[in-house]
């Protein structure tokens, strides 16, 4: 089978590591493979180094639809039997997942299109995922709020949409003692810190760092010990470091950079703090800290109920509740065993059914079957 990846952005997010491995694992299994992303983007560097057919183009101008541009993407196209588009957000009027359809359509390609979401955004529009050119389409959804939505809302026929669970590296995110020493030179925090919360991804307003940091400061009120690390990057990290500092929580937060290894991040965590406001599907780091045995708290968004079921595995809020994320970090660190039995309860569930392993050949099996 060949399986072409269209990433339509520079981001090196959960989404964009994932398409990274997905090409690794899919070339391992005897598959070809395609990415078509921007130059110089997180994906064309990283592939850059696999047997993958990589196919650049400019960021800016393709937006402009023209005819070098459509021949390009035609062209990557072509041999593919599937070609897998995540769904970002349209740019100047164009969509990634619309130009691949008109490519299809006119050059009459037997290519099926197969939008990719985990994400529900009000504004987007129905045709991103559903083309109106006359192709073969199948909409992948990696939660089942996303798949319903897409069904009920946008009315999409309901055999043009299947549920596939992206799931995680259980190998990689299991607790490791051999691995800690090195985790706490890397990631260090007081040794009578409890508890250590950790927020890991970009720094950006939809990610509701902002309500966090107040939350902190209240929770601190009850939880003196308590700790936060913030790990990533992005727009907002000049603004998150002075919201610490208007917050006098030097001594509770810091900062650490973007890393493709957070499993070391996670074995000097207590918790996962998931506090985004809006766009979110089911997010890899919820995975990989729950395959951690860590309890996470998590806004209620789109998927994040599949698997943190409040009070088993996690607790949730609604989104830019800081009383109720404050409510939810103290309720944590006054309750160690709660703590440690939804961490347990936690990674029971991604044993059972979020092994990546198993869900790389989900994907295939569902591409064959399309």
């Amino acid at each position: 089978m060949h399986i072409c990846f269209i990433e339509d952005t520079h981001l090196h997010g959960g989404t964009q590591i994932w398409v990274a491995e997905a090409m690794r694992d899919f070339l391992a299994k005897g598959h070809e493979v395609t990415l078509l992303t921007p130059t110089g983007g997180f994906n064309a560097d990283d592939a850059a180094g696999t047997d993958a057919r990589l196919v650049t183009y400019d960021y800016d101008e393709v937006v402009n639809e023209d005819s070098a541009h459509q021949e390009l993407w035609t062209a990557a196209l072509a041999p593919a039997d599937v070609a897998v588009c995540t769904v970002h957000p349209p740019r100047d009027g164009f969509h990634c997942s619309r130009f691949a359809a008109r490519c299809i359509e006119q050059a009459g390609l037997d290519t099926v299109l197969q939008p990719k979401t985990g994400t529900i955004v009000p504004e987007y529009l129905r045709e991103f995922y559903a083309p109106p050119e006359d192709i073969n389409y199948q909409v992948i959804c990696i939660t089942d709020f996303t798949r319903r939505y897409l069904i009920d809302t946008y009315e999409i026929p309901a055999e043009r949409v299947s549920l596939v669970y992206q799931g995680t590296d259980i190998a990689t995110f299991t607790p490791d003692p051999t691995r800690e020493a090195e985790a706490r030179q890397r990631y260090p925090v007081p040794t009578d810190a409890f508890p250590v919360l950790g927020n890991v991804g970009s720094f950006e307003h939809r990610k509701g760092q902002v309500a966090l940091l107040e939350a902190m400061a209240q929770a601190r009120e009850t939880l003196p010990a308590v700790q936060l690390l913030l790990v990533g990057d992005g727009p907002d990290e000049a603004l998150l470091q002075q919201k610490v500092a208007e917050l006098g929580l030097q001594d509770n937060v810091t900062f650490f950079p973007f890393t493709r290894e957070p499993v070391f991040v996670f074995e000097v965590l207590d918790a996962l703090v998931l506090s985004s406001l809006y766009k979110e599907g089911l997010p890899n780091v919820l995975l990989e800290a729950m395959a951690m045995g860590l309890p996470v708290v998590s806004t209620r968004l789109a998927g994040t109920p599949e698997v943190v079921h409040d009070g088993e595995t996690g607790l949730l809020v609604e989104p830019g509740d800081v009383a109720a994320l404050t409510r939810a970090i103290t309720q944590l660190g006054e309750d160690r065993e709660a703590c440690t039995r939804m961490g347990r309860v936690g990674r029971q569930l991604m044993l059972d059914g979020f092994d990546k392993r198993h869900q790389f050949d989900a994907f295939l099996e569902h591409f064959a079957s399309h």
